[in-house]
């Protein structure tokens, strides 16, 4: 059986899988499956019902993506969100360039590559950029102590979390959590 597959950017949560899902029933399309990042269909499409399901996904900021190269990087980005903000990283036992490797069937160098050249950031910036968000999260949830978020993270410490901390939002984690109104970015602006 062929299947068609659409490739979405910006879906960073299941909240996007969601709207996905509805949009593309609501155009009467047998879905198979949506997951971050990309949405199986049975079957092909039709211009019009393409073109309809583009606006709305444009409209819920999830554009299509056709380029394979930036499906590709797409691909990168919805495997580290998912690793870093819907996995505890402490029983990650792999590093993320062999994860990534291992996931996408590529060489990490080409990966890497790759990422810089269409994101302008390096994928270890990438990473570190989703790891500090995600200890934002876990602030502001006023749940777990810095100790229990650095470990949950995959930290060696608390001073190291808190170093890199401070070097990406220019606050102390502490600072952070006495801040009335807190800087979470959207995951999509990352």
């Amino acid at each position: 059986m062929q299947t068609f597959e659409l490739h979405i950017k910006n879906m960073v949560c299941p909240r996007c899988v969601k709207v996905v899902h509805t949009i593309l029933e609501k155009e009467g399309l047998p879905v198979q499956e949506v997951q971050l990042g990309k949405a199986v269909l049975a079957a092909a499409p039709d211009a019009a019902q393409l073109q309809s399901i583009t606006a709305a996904l444009a409209q819920e900021g999830l554009p299509l993506v056709d380029d394979k190269k930036q499906q590709l990087v797409e691909a990168i980005k919805n495997i580290l969100i998912t690793t870093i903000h819907h996995s505890p990283l402490f029983e990650l036992r792999e590093n993320f360039s062999t994860l990534l490797s291992a996931r996408l069937h590529k060489d990490y160098h080409y990966l890497s590559s790759l990422f810089s050249e269409i994101e302008q950031i390096t994928i270890e910036q990438y990473i570190i950029q989703q790891k500090i968000e995600r200890v934002k999260e876990l602030l502001m949830y006023d749940e777990l102590n810095l100790s229990e978020i650095a470990g949950q993270m995959g930290y060696s410490s608390v001073a190291h979390l808190s170093g890199q901390f401070k070097k990406v939002t220019g606050l102390t984690p502490s600072q952070f959590k006495q801040l009335k109104e807190q800087k979470r970015r959207p995951l999509d602006a990352i």
